[in-house]
């Protein structure tokens, strides 16, 4: 007979919640404190958790495919670099989001594509283009229409309408990462928003009367 009190008898579902606990997957904070600690294994879980989400956020500022995956690429040899400052005062994904945008932004200066800098202007309207309140929602066929138009941007107003209607940053936090005035961010948003309206209304076919 085994004695009990020497060899603790457990249950089966006592052992397999051990066993989740053990393979439970570790929060972004965590494994970006052992990445920065030297933990390669837990740079790769990053790695595999956001290189997706890194990719779509470069494709989307620079619409050019070969540019996005190179600055991935970057985004992610500078987080190697880096990681070792993260503190967690913000979440993971945006500090690692301020970090691609940073990445991107400095090859459009490399491009001497600089930001356009305008003066603070205040409020401006809320005037939302017709039909991209929700690009990730559209249509196929109007999806092309509008990353046909965002090529035809500034890299400052691409910029700014892709982290606000896009992402859904707000203004105080687009200022941040850009480094520019909110009002600026303000007034870059509407300016973009009037410019891909008439790229839009250019795009869309008249109708043929019967």
């Amino acid at each position: 007979m085994i004695n009990t009190d020497v060899f603790p008898l457990w249950s089966a579902k006592e052992i397999a919640g051990d066993r989740e606990a053990e393979i439970a997957p570790l929060s972004d904070h965590a494994l970006a404190i052992a990445a920065g600690q030297g933990d390669m294994g837990a740079f790769e879980q990053l790695y595999e958790r956001h290189n997706r989400r890194v990719y779509s956020l470069c494709l989307r500022m620079t619409q050019n495919v070969a540019e996005a995956e190179d600055l991935a690429q970057e985004a992610f040899i500078q987080l190697f670099r880096k990681i070792g400052s993260f503190r967690g005062e913000s979440a993971f994904s945006t500090w690692l989001h301020r970090l691609t945008v940073n990445q991107v932004l400095m090859h459009f200066r490399k491009r001497s594509n600089k930001l356009e800098r305008t003066t603070e202007e205040g409020e401006t309207p809320v005037q939302i283009v017709r039909g991209t309140e929700n690009p990730n929602r559209m249509p196929v066929i109007d999806r092309i229409s509008l990353d046909s138009a965002l090529k035809q941007l500034p890299p400052g107003y691409r910029s700014v309408f892709i982290l606000h209607d896009v992402e859904g940053h707000e203004h105080e936090e687009i200022a941040k990462i850009l480094g520019v005035a909110v009002g600026t961010s303000k007034s870059q948003l509407h300016k973009a928003r009037m410019k891909l309206r008439r790229l839009l209304k250019k795009e869309t076919p008249e109708t043929v009367p019967a």
